[in-house]
């Protein structure tokens, strides 16, 4: 019986020929993440077990960036315990404000995930690197205390889903649509424990950006792990972030998947996600007059420069309508440099958003944009529950930046194509 990509990762990092859906495995890890939420837990776990060095100094990381830069005294207190320890244990991967991102945007590029790599981070879009063909998953903050000791954690292989992409995306149309539209399809639990492979001629028409905005969602459909083939533009991205070494799996000819789904990128439209589910997706022939209070523009899943491009160019030489706070996060300080030199950060303060520096801010209900009851948002972000940005009683809805843009513009959720004509 064959392999997917995801279950000769987890064999070769386990020692073994062959691994099948449902057995349990130990495996190396070649990273292990934290943030300032998640980190301090695991600090103290592994104090409790004894632990007194971690396994690899530099394979451990740690991003300051869900309450960073601190928005009060506790979010200070989480960021000095793990900016304590990495000085003591010589974590060099220590990523802080100024040199900081989010993490899920900051790790690819930096070059410290490439193809064929295990990663496991206490953060549940740590799946985002199986953009570039690795197998990167979240984890607990005990299972990441235990791996930072050790270097090891421990899985059950999960069975896939095939998804065979085929055909181009349509202008103003992008990988945020393209995942909203596969959850609408199979729902937040339509792929639950199992890895989501992307194949077909149609993944070399999409951005690296693309993908990883598609990887970092899985986690929506209830995916272990998302993964994409990786081609030419995945090495090309890889090497010229890192020399380190790297191996491309592929998944056997006879490899068992549960579901197989064809997806013609070229019959995608705007997908906006409705409260308070990302699988409540409607395209804009199901949309009526649904005015918003809020837009971001941002996140791990669409904040790269890309997407802040994309959204400058419908906002260029037009103003946010005036009930509208739009906020701008470029993901790292590196798209916050390029955006700064190319204009675009001009383009969004000349409409009249707010630039933030890199944080998760908002998208948790952290803080640089929380919603009062009654209040609604478009967002780039990726979840949508109950209170996830603020009062229980506000709203918000999931939607590529080219949406985000031109809903700012028309004080209600739009369509960037009957703006940009």
């Amino acid at each position: 019986m064959g392999m997917t990509m995801t279950q000769k990762i987890l064999a070769k990092h386990a020692g073994l020929e062959v691994v099948e859906s449902g057995q349990l495995i130990w495996v190396n890890v070649d990273r292990v993440l934290g943030n300032d939420i998640t980190s301090p837990v695991a600090i103290r776990e592994f104090e409790k077990i004894g632990a007194e060095e971690v396994f690899d100094k530099q394979k451990v990381t740690m991003v300051m960036d869900h309450f960073a830069p601190n928005k009060d005294i506790k979010a200070a207190v989480q960021c000095k315990m793990c900016r304590d320890f990495c000085e003591d244990k010589g974590v060099v991967n220590f990523f802080d404000v100024g040199r900081m991102g989010i993490e899920h945007a900051l790790l690819p590029e930096k070059g410290l995930v490439v193809c064929g790599d295990v990663v496991i981070g206490a953060d549940s879009h740590t799946c985002t690197y199986g953009a570039l063909g690795a197998f990167s998953t979240g984890s607990g903050s005990t299972d990441m205390a235990c791996a930072m000791a050790t270097g090891k954690a421990w899985f059950k292989v999960p069975s896939a889903i095939k998804f065979v992409l085929k055909g181009k995306l349509n202008k103003y149309v992008s990988g945020k649509d393209v995942i909203l539209h596969i959850i609408g399809k199979i729902g937040v639990d339509g792929a639950l424990y199992k890895s989501m492979e992307f194949v077909g001629e149609g993944v070399r028409s999409l951005s690296i950006f693309d993908r990883l905005t598609i990887s970092n969602m899985a986690i929506e459909a209830g995916a272990k792990n998302g993964i994409f083939e990786v081609d030419e533009q995945t090495e090309e991205y890889v090497k010229s972030r890192t020399d380190k070494p790297y191996t491309v799996y592929k998944a056997d000819a006879d490899a068992v998947y549960d579901e197989t789904y064809e997806i013609d990128l070229s019959q995608i439209k705007s997908t906006v996600a409705f409260p308070h589910l990302p699988e409540n997706t409607k395209t804009f022939d199901q949309i009526g007059d649904i005015k918003i209070d809020q837009v971001v523009i941002g996140s791990c899943t669409n904040g790269f420069y890309k997407d802040l491009e994309e959204a400058s160019s419908i906002l260029k030489g037009k103003k946010i309508a005036k009930n509208v706070r739009a906020i701008v996060i470029p993901a790292t300080q590196d798209i916050y440099l390029q955006a700064l030199e190319s204009g675009v950060l001009k383009t969004f303060i000349e409409s009249g958003c707010v630039v933030s520096t890199p944080t998760c801010g908002p998208c948790l209900g952290g803080h640089m944009g929380i919603l009062a009851a009654g209040e609604r948002a478009v967002a780039t972000t990726n979840r949508n529950f109950v209170g996830r940005m603020g009062d229980v009683k506000s709203e918000v809805y999931l939607a590529s930046p080219a949406v985000a843009a031109a809903s700012a513009i028309m004080g209600k959720i739009a369509d960037p194509n009957e703006i940009m004509g």
